[in-house]
């Protein structure tokens, strides 16, 4: 175990460490911080994976796909810690098999390998708070049931169910990490509702409280490295978010507030858009044509994601440093900053 100077805890300078997932948004932070940590750093990505800043650092690529088991088993011979980010994109063209290849067998095939490693010290999964659904009881914990909508948190949920027992029977060690919506800059997921928060209208479909759960990039990284080497995380799994989570209409109302502007929320009938949702699927998904509005989409202003993070901080021993006072200003300037947002 190491300390950095900033407090971070992460696996001790020298330790071989491979990562799965390394060029997406999560991915690069954390290869950045486990090169700062003087750590032997090894990744799995896509030959058409864009490499970006990852290029010109210190890093052992292995090119292909992750359901590959030569691969595998070449990328994680010697290796002291895995660190599994890849995930499949929601995507029209993707089928069930993309997903289950990509969180599942991936997940089979990297532990099957963990447990041959003679001095192998800690297999971190990252899957989602979304197999958990709509929270009909807020706030959940680790223990709330497993809802999943999609074939995407399907098969996450199987990833989970297959490394906890896989992990008992072999006396694999493991973690399991569940982040909540990941942001921060250099991420776009929030940018479409920065964009319709700069706007004088903000549209939102339904009565709800459409509760929405963050966490900021650099917490859920630092998060991750703690529990690869923390005793305490050995065999459990971990919610990461920040301390509270926020409703929709709160966090539009921020936003706009960043920018200095009056917001006025405006609400619309969720239904007809849940029928014309399914239409544009139904048009689309056949010509692996990305819908302009989908079911999951829409469903989004009808799932409460509303989580306890008393486990992350009583058990890893993690305090977000990027509470939402923080980070969604932040990200604010940061998006002004890139020229992304109409004032108009």
């Amino acid at each position: 175990m190491a300390l950095k100077s900033s407090g971070e805890i992460s696996p001790a300078s020298g330790s071989r460490v491979l990562v799965t997932g390394a060029t997406g948004y999560t991915g690069m932070v954390l290869v950045k911080k486990l090169l700062d940590s003087g750590c032997q750093v090894r990744v799995i990505a896509r030959r058409s994976s864009d490499a970006g800043v990852l290029s010109s650092m210190d890093i052992t690529w292995f090119r292909g796909e992750i359901s590959d088991e030569h691969l595998i088993a070449e990328a994680v011979d010697g290796v002291e810690y895995i660190f599994h980010v890849a995930a499949a994109f929601r995507e029209a063209k993707n089928t069930r098999e993309t997903y289950w290849n990509v969180h599942v067998r991936s997940t089979m095939l990297l532990a099957q390998e963990a447990v041959k490693q003679e001095h192998f010290k800690r297999f971190v999964h990252v899957s989602t708070i979304g197999v958990h659904g709509h929270i009909e009881s807020p706030p959940a914990d680790e223990s709330y049931p497993f809802d999943p909508d999609d074939d995407y948190q399907r098969t996450k949920a199987e990833a989970e169910r297959w490394l906890v027992q896989f992990g008992s029977e072999q006396n694999l060690p493991y973690t399991i990490i569940r982040p909540c919506a990941i942001y921060g800059p250099g991420e776009k997921r929030l940018l479409k509702i920065f964009k319709m928060a700069s706007k004088k209208l903000f549209l939102i479909l339904g009565s709800g409280k459409c509760w929405y759960h963050l966490v900021h990039v650099e917490d859920l990284t630092s998060a991750i490295l703690q529990a690869a080497v923390k005793s305490e995380a050995l065999s459990e799994v971990f919610i990461i978010g920040s301390s509270e989570p926020i409703t929709l209409e709160r966090l539009a109302h921020k936003i706009a507030n960043s920018y200095g502007l009056e917001l006025r929320i405006i609400r619309l009938p969720i239904r007809p858009f849940f029928l014309l949702g399914d239409l544009c699927e139904k048009v689309c998904r056949p010509f692996g044509i990305e819908p302009p509005i989908y079911r999951r989409r829409v469903a989004f202003y009808s799932k409460d994601r509303f989580f306890s993070v008393n486990k992350m901080k009583n058990v890893l021993g993690y305090q977000p440093k990027y509470e939402n006072d923080i980070g969604i200003p932040e990200l604010a300037k940061w998006y002004k900053e890139q020229g992304w947002l109409d004032f108009t």
